[in-house]
């Protein structure tokens, strides 16, 4: 089976209603493009920084996922929400709402690895001085196929990946702001790990890169299919990419190379 998905490469600013907004629109675009499955960015209403997050979180009722609802169900399409500071219980989460065909909410994912890092002569972020870790491995179910869900520095925990393949996921969308000083060096490297590790489509949806913001974007919003090739890749740009998935070049690679079936269990 074949269809299409969208990623939309969205710059922010500092007003979350005109952040809804540009997503709305880009959202639209992608629909257009012939996608049936739409991914916005991680933090996509919200500037990527502590300061911010808990002033611009709301709950599932809140207006960012009941938008998101009613352009899913406008357009018949699924919405895999990007991310945004979730309260709940006075908690504050990194959350990626998915929306069905008809605006429901059929999968929420909490970012289960908080983005702290100290890189020496690079970058300092601790996301845990603010927001709480999740605990569940996401998949969202469509007729096309198993989605499984993560969030930017979850990529780094491949076991995590494996877990989704394992439950039936062919796709995972990747809703991603790595830096600049990650993104060079690894980004690429991590979305092609992930996809031939486990012989699947790998999509990760990054900010465009907006150098007067306090956390500079890497960008490059991408495809990988299971075989490790970029399908399509943006640059730094706001930008919108459609690609196609295939299921059954999922099967067709793990038929020529049975990795998954030559697991040893009995060992590991």
């Amino acid at each position: 089976m074949k269809f299409k998905l969208g990623l939309c490469q969205m710059s922010g600013t500092e007003s979350k209603d005109k952040n809804i907004e540009k997503a709305c629109e880009m959202i639209y675009k992608a629909a257009d493009m012939g996608a049936e499955v739409v991914s916005l960015p991680e933090m996509f209403n919200c500037p990527y920084d502590n300061k911010y997050f808990r002033k611009y979180a709301e709950n599932e009722n809140g207006k960012t996922v009941q938008k998101l609802s009613d352009i899913a169900s406008d357009l018949g399409i699924y919405i895999v929400g990007g991310s945004i500071p979730e309260i709940d219980d006075d908690k504050v989460y990194n959350t990626c709402f998915c929306f069905d065909k008809k605006g429901d909410v059929i999968a929420k994912h909490r970012k289960i690895h908080l983005f702290n890092i100290n890189i020496d002569g690079g970058i300092r972020f601790m996301e845990s001085d603010t927001l709480t870790s999740g605990n569940e491995i996401t998949l969202m179910d469509t007729e096309f196929c198993k989605i499984g869900i993560g969030i930017c520095f979850d990529v780094r925990f491949p076991e995590m990946f494996r877990n989704m393949t394992l439950a039936g996921a062919e796709l995972v969308v990747l809703p991603a702001a790595f830096n600049m000083t990650t993104g060079p060096a690894h980004w690429d490297l991590a979305m092609r790990s992930r996809a031939v590790d486990n012989q699947i489509y790998f999509a990760a949806c990054s900010p465009a890169r907006n150098r007067k913001s306090g956390y500079v974007a890497y960008g490059h919003s991408c495809i990988v299919n299971p075989w490790g090739d970029f399908t399509g890749m943006l640059d730094e740009n706001e930008d919108i990419l459609v690609g196609t998935i295939d299921t059954d070049y999922v099967r067709y690679i793990r038929e020529q190379l049975p990795i998954l079936s030559q697991r040893r269990e009995d060992v590991y």
